[in-house]
């Protein structure tokens, strides 16, 4: 027998709540939620991440560490966490900043919670500055009403226009909310080669002295970063009211890497590719161009070109 039309329509219902209940709580259970459960440091495993995979940078990973810690561990920050992080390429910004992510957030550097905004990709044309000002400044607000735990990189800080700086300036602030907004969970982190000339020849004379890298300290080189970045005309931060100001809670220099760091990174490099041979392992560091000339005390690409030098072996 047929099904009457109202109870075909009922029983179309009923499948229909049924099916969009069965989506919900999917969604639910698979969903990014902004809590303690998917949003929570695992201090114990960024100490490991640092000590095992970031090659060469004592300070670095102190630094960032405690900063983290310390910022996470206030239940009402008087304003975001804003670091600067400073070193030529290959030292390991970015992935200093990669291994926090990945400790932080439960789904790691696929969090919809981790943004990364680069200079040359996102904002190349300074004609566009004032569309570009207005965008940053509603994502960035969008982002952080959606979760104020939110991560904001902007890489290649040397190559953006002072003026985007300038335009989240409110945003970094020492204030409870602007325009109702909490920004003080947020954690802010600025990726710049500027500075790099200045922690290279101290690291140099450190090494030509017969003194160990380890010997460097924070302060003989974190008040010399903040000027150089402000006076210099390409560093991003040129005359920002961000300094001025001081928002910037650190500046972190990156050490140039020396033949054992570089060593360090092909086996690392070797090993997720599946490849045990602690005998080629030098052979590929050794590949790697050093300077001074004569001494080869410092790589000059860092570990930057290691994966392309596996290659040519493997």
């Amino acid at each position: 027998m047929a099904m009457p039309i109202s109870g075909f329509i009922i029983a179309t219902l009923v499948a229909l709540v049924g099916v969009y209940m069965g989506m919900s709580i999917y969604s639910n259970y698979n969903c990014e939620c902004c809590d303690n459960k998917r949003i929570s440091l695992d201090v114990k495993g960024l100490e490991e991440d640092f000590k095992s995979r970031l090659f060469g940078q004592h300070i670095a990973s102190e630094v960032i560490l405690k900063a983290v810690k310390g910022s996470l561990s206030t239940p009402n920050p008087k304003k975001p966490l804003t670091m600067s992080l400073h070193g030529y390429s290959g030292t390991g910004k970015n992935f200093a900043s990669q291994l926090l992510a990945q400790n932080l957030y439960k789904n790691g550097l696929t969090s919809q919670y981790y943004h990364v905004f680069t200079a040359t990709l996102h904002f190349p044309h300074v004609q566009l500055i004032d569309q570009y000002q207005n965008d940053l400044r509603k994502w960035i607000r969008g982002n952080v009403t959606l979760c104020p735990r939110s991560m904001f990189i902007f890489d290649e800080m040397d190559k953006m226009h002072p003026g985007l700086i300038n335009a989240i300036k409110p945003f970094l602030d020492y204030t409870n909310e602007v325009d109702k907004v909490d920004y003080r969970k947020a954690i802010f982190i600025f990726l710049s080669n500027t500075g790099g000339d200045k922690i290279n020849e101290l690291t140099l004379s450190f090494l030509m002295s017969g003194k160990k890298r380890e010997s460097i300290k924070l302060s003989e080189l974190e008040e010399e970063l903040s000027m150089t970045v402000f006076n210099n005309s390409n560093s991003g931060f040129w005359q920002t009211t961000l300094i001025q100001t001081n928002l910037i809670d650190h500046f972190i220099p990156f050490l140039p890497l020396e033949f054992e760091h570089v060593m360090s990174c092909v086996r690392a490099e070797l090993k997720s590719r599946g490849v045990t041979n602690e005998s080629i392992v030098a052979t590929i560091a050794s590949s790697m161009v050093y300077y001074p000339k004569e001494e080869k005390l410092l790589s000059v690409k860092g570990c930057k070109t290691v994966a392309s030098k596996v290659n040519l072996y493997f």
